[in-house]
């Protein structure tokens, strides 16, 4: 049996390779290697599988950076977003002199609870950042319903649900990003859609926001050599968009091939009495950016897999509310109890698109044997 990754994406690469190599060849030939060429034609590949308007940009940071900048807040307006997420949705804010506030999260999905939210709503607050956590969409409906009750944004954070579906009350669909004012994506390689380095995208139905979310990302610049607004200089390279324009058109065939996993996943451990196994709603679907159970023996059963040559991590192993950089938002410990348990308890089990059936059973065959003989 051929090792296991928690993410393969040199494997992907292999069933691609003739493919990518060919469209990293002629951006070379083309020398067209910054904002033109491959770029343009995969904002636009892009803009259609999702039916908004794609702009692209250095990474999902830069992404976040640039759509509150774009949306105008002010230093001190508040954004109330979750603790329990990679440190890139908070650092944003707090280096655009924004205030998180932070809202616990639904034990079962990781999502932002949408009944904690409206708690925390002040005067002050401007926006809504919910981040669409390891493939399943956070429940968008009732916060677009608090955002037109108090005038505020909906940015989505939809950096690991690319591709994923959010499903409204009345059976419509829209892509994750694409729901909110503003919706936010990272091409980080182990994503659900992974460029070979770092890559971002903004997108956003308003086409008045696109244009200044366009002008923002290339330096605040309106014509050549005229700058109409502080900007940044954050963009993807024609390399990366000819990596993701190929891999974008097996897309749906690896978000099938993530749940096909998953279903293995789910079938195989549902009667271990131990572990709490990632909960669908009915309200997305999910991708699988992770595979991730909750089980009270996680770093045993985390030392036990390793034992055994399976790789599982941890995401994420503290809450942001309690990290040292954020001390000064003044929270202690206590605070969101949810996010605090789920760091003690949360495990993602490797999870990609080139997993083999020999390997899912030997993964959930040693997850069995480690419950069985620990009863």
């Amino acid at each position: 049996m051929e090792k296991i990754h928690m993410c393969d994406t040199y494997g992907q690469y292999l069933t691609m390779k003739a493919e990518i190599d060919a469209a990293m060849q002629e951006v070379i030939k083309s020398t067209r290697f910054i904002k033109s060429g491959k770029v343009l034609e995969f904002e636009n590949e892009l803009s259609n599988y999702l039916q908004t308007n794609v702009i692209s940009c250095g990474n999902g940071t830069d992404a976040l950076q640039i759509a509150f900048m774009a949306l105008g807040l002010q230093p001190g307006d508040e954004v109330i977003t979750t603790p329990f997420t990679f440190i890139a949705t908070v650092e944003v804010l707090a280096l655009l002199g924004l205030k998180p506030v932070f809202a616990d999260v639904n034990p079962s999905t990781f999502n932002l609870d949408e009944k904690e939210v409206e708690k925390v709503v002040t005067s002050k607050t401007k926006a809504i950042l919910p981040v669409h956590l390891f493939g399943q969409c956070t429940h968008l409906e009732p916060m677009l319903d608090l955002a037109e009750k108090y005038n505020l944004f909906v940015v989505e954070d939809a950096c690991q649900a690319l591709g994923t579906d959010y499903i409204f009350n009345d059976g419509t669909q829209k892509k994750a990003g694409t729901v909110g004012h503003i919706g936010c994506n990272s091409f980080f390689p182990s994503k659900n859609l992974g460029a070979f380095g770092d890559g971002g995208a903004v997108f956003t139905n308003d086409e008045k926001l696109a244009t200044v979310i366009r002008s923002i990302a290339n330096h605040g610049m309106k014509a050549k050599y005229q700058y109409e607004r502080v900007g940044v200089n954050s963009r993807l390279d024609s390399i990366q968009a000819a990596v993701l324009s190929v891999k974008l058109k097996y897309f749906e065939k690896h978000i099938k091939a993530r749940q096909k996993a998953a279903a293995w996943y789910d079938e195989q451990m549902k009667g271990i009495e131990e572990i709490q196994l990632p909960q669908r709603v009915n309200y997305s679907t999910h991708t699988f950016h992770q595979y991730t159970i909750q089980t009270s023996r996680r770093n045993e059963l985390q030392q036990f897999l390793k034992g055994r040559g399976i790789p599982a991590m941890v995401y994420y192993p503290g809450v942001i509310h309690l990290q040292e950089a954020y001390q000064y938002l003044g929270h202690k410990k206590g605070d969101f109890p949810v996010s605090e348990q789920l760091t003690e308890t949360v495990l993602s089990l490797p999870m990609h698109t080139e997993l083999t059936g020999e390997q899912l059973e030997y993964i959930t065959s040693n997850i069995k044997e480690f419950f069985k003989g620990r009863n």
